[in-house]
């Protein structure tokens, strides 16, 4: 378990839920556990307190505990949610992922994470159509939600978005990560898709950005002798937990990835992966955190998805309120990919136009996000 960031202010809602044995204890102390939500604790060895505690209105979910002590919140008007056996994902979660959770068991191979083996599973549901196995993603997606609401609440977040081609070794990388260190050393707290590529290096920067200016050059080159995830994921991660081990104690991101491209592996330098079945979801969440606006960096159909999922919202605010936008590569979004003539033709239409930027390199990006307003 992981506890709830020390600067997150908890709302009225999030002070009636229970997710570690620690706040379960704190809270029965105080004498009833009556309308609490409990998430995804072991309650095995809380039976006398729960016979005897007030549980009316109380929610469990997912919490192992002993059938009389079951037996004792239901006949007191609790509604117990047991845990689903069998599954590589707790889907009752309360907090949001860890890079070492996902990749657990990665000295077998990749295949052995639970990250690999919650792809594996969402392919096999997926196909047969269970809808046991649709609710039991939708119950786990509205937990991660929930739980990166707590997270980032009051957090000024800048999203840095790219495409997952982006190679270590490249100037493209390195390039991403100073962007990212340089944004979370300015005290904004950098979220990506998650990925591989452009959100690695994004992620990377965040992680250097506590060390020495030498530790991210250091990290560069000890990560550009693999490359990319293919041909093995296994090498990829190890890499990167080599660095991570080399150099503890790095800066905090979050990455937003989703088993919907499950093909392509998280990366193991966001402290706090929300990982979703939904990729719907997961994209509409994630946009819609970046409160300090969003950073596009050259990328493909995913990238371009974003920025008009991202212009959307913003072309309907009221005057004052559209985040900033600022791509990156001038080339890449007026003749490769040209998204930038249409998204300044929806800008002049509305009260976006002060809020768009477009730069040649990324080294521009962090002025301009400032200067925009971010």
């Amino acid at each position: 378990m992981q506890p709830t960031p020390a600067h997150v202010p908890r709302t009225a809602a999030h002070d009636r839920e229970i997710e570690s044995l620690a706040e379960f204890d704190e809270v029965v102390a105080r004498g009833t556990l009556a309308r609490f939500r409990i998430q995804a604790v072991d309650l095995t060895d809380r039976t006398d307190v729960l016979c005897s505690v007030d549980t009316s209105g109380a929610v469990f979910l997912g919490c192992p505990m002993d059938e009389r002590a079951a037996g004792a919140v239901r006949a007191a008007g609790a509604l117990v949610f047991p845990p689903v056996p069998d599954l590589p994902f707790d889907p009752y979660r309360g907090f949001v992922y860890t890079p070492d959770e996902l990749f657990d068991e990665l000295a077998g191979g990749y295949e052995a994470t639970p990250d690999a083996r919650s792809y594996a599973w969402f392919q096999e549901t997926k196909a047969d159509g269970d809808i046991f196995a649709s609710m039991l993603r939708s119950v786990h997606d509205d937990a991660v939600s929930d739980a990166l609401d707590e997270l980032l609440a009051g957090a000024p977040v800048v999203g840095v978005m790219g495409g997952h081609a982006m190679a270590r070794g490249t100037q493209e990388f390195a390039g991403a990560a100073r962007l990212g260190r340089e944004l979370a050393r300015a005290g904004l707290t950098v979220a990506t898709g998650g990925g591989p590529g452009a959100m690695e290096a994004a992620n990377l920067g965040a992680y250097a950005a506590p060390h020495d200016d030498a530790m991210l050059t250091e990290a560069l080159r000890l990560l550009a002798k693999t490359p990319g995830f293919t041909p093995s994921v296994t090498a990829w991660a190890r890499a990167a937990f080599e660095v991570r081990d080399r150099w503890p104690g790095g800066g905090p991101s979050v990455g937003i990835p989703t088993w919907f491209y499950g093909h392509e592996p998280p990366n193991a330098f966001a402290a706090h992966i929300a990982k979703y079945f939904s990729n719907a979801t997961r994209e509409d969440g994630l946009l819609a955190r970046c409160t300090a606006g969003v950073v596009f960096l050259p990328g493909a159909a995913g990238t371009v998805q974003e920025i008009f999922d991202n212009a959307t919202p913003n072309y309907y605010a009221s005057r004052g309120e559209p985040l900033p936008m600022v791509l990156v590569d001038r080339a890449h979004w007026t003749e490769r990919l040209p998204a930038w003539p249409l998204l300044r033709a929806l800008a002049q239409e509305r009260s976006m136009a002060d809020r768009i930027a477009l730069v040649d390199r990324i080294e521009e990006a962090p002025a301009a996000l400032k200067r925009l307003g971010g």
